[in-house]
């Protein structure tokens, strides 16, 4: 029987780590759908369920997610969303 690879093991989401920033903060467009494989609407579903991190709001008009959260919430998408 094989064993199931985890996010953290598996070479797709290694690949997806790399192209976050080491640092700082992501916007949806960056997101989507290079590092997460759903829709804008589907992204903010899972915000509103506590299952993907929140964003923080960096003016009026720009809203993004760190990439603290995002980076963790790829190694384990099955914990809560993490704090903003």
């Amino acid at each position: 029987m094989a064993t199931p690879r985890t996010p953290e093991t598996s070479a797709s989401s290694i690949v997806l780590l790399g192209q976050l920033p080491a640092e700082g903060y992501v916007r949806q467009s960056q997101l989507i759908p290079a590092i997460v494989p759903f829709s804008p609407p589907t992204l903010w579903r899972k915000v509103k369920a506590g299952t993907f991190p929140k964003p923080v709001k960096l003016s009026p008009r720009i809203t993004a997610w760190r990439v603290e959260d995002v980076r963790a919430w790829l190694a384990n998408p099955n914990a809560s969303g993490g704090a903003a």
